[in-house]
């Protein structure tokens, strides 16, 4: 599913997995969240994710995803208050606070967004996310969110010298900043790097102003998603 693409393969396992264990919720939480990445399956995503909390409501891995795999199928408002559950439930669980960024940006309340983003690099005691949250708190105190972006970008590509930063996330960056010609520049990256998060290129809430584009055709074509 996530490297090689091949996406129908990919799903045949997962079923045979829940075939053999249906009480698998490690097996079910990662297939909702393939399953919305993908697209096209998004109730599907979502009565999966569920399943596994009804299985395993205690672990909260499983309960972040309830409001992950809803930000990954386009469900902002159900998103958030599970989201906000967990982050209450275990203040200091990182990704509740990641969850809740992307609802918030997929929202545009980008003040929520820079606030969460430095919760969840604190706790995720990460350098880079830190050095990307600390960028766009900058740019968002002197510009707004089109300066926070800038910043941001400009962090990114300033670990990509020295290491590693996601081409899709930088690509996602100048999608929003309505930058299409860049945006297409770094996911044909992300698609030569096989970077994992590309397999959300028709879910990303950021990258829907891009699939009127020819180029999103030739790429959705290249890696082979289905219809």
């Amino acid at each position: 599913m996530e490297y090689e693409w091949d996406f129908p393969a990919g799903i045949a396992e997962y079923k045979k997995a829940l075939e053999l264990d249906p009480n698998d919720t490690t097996a079910r939480l990662w297939y909702s969240e393939d399953l919305g990445f993908v697209g096209g399956h998004e109730d599907e995503a979502v009565q999966e994710i569920d399943r596994a909390y009804q299985l395993d409501p205690l672990s909260p891995v499983v309960a972040i995803n309830v409001g992950d795999v809803r930000v990954i199928v386009g469900r902002f408002d159900e998103a958030i208050p599970a989201c906000q559950k967990v982050a209450q439930t275990d203040p200091t669980f990182a990704r509740s606070h990641w969850c809740l960024l992307r609802a918030y940006w997929a929202k545009g309340d980008h003040a929520k967004v820079v606030e969460e983003y430095k919760r969840f690099a604190e706790l995720a005691n990460s350098p880079n996310q830190t050095q990307f949250a600390e960028a766009l708190e900058r740019g968002f105190q002197a510009g707004g969110w089109k300066a926070a972006l800038n910043k941001g970008i400009d962090a990114l590509l300033q670990q990509r010298k020295t290491g590693y930063a996601s081409p899709f996330e930088i690509a996602t960056c100048y999608a929003d900043l309505g930058d299409k010609d860049k945006a297409f520049e770094w996911l044909n990256t992300a698609y030569r790097e096989r970077d994992f998060w590309i397999e959300g290129l028709r879910s990303h809430f950021l990258l829907y102003s891009l699939h009127s584009d020819p180029r999103y055709a030739e790429l959705v074509r290249k890696i082979g998603f289905p219809q």
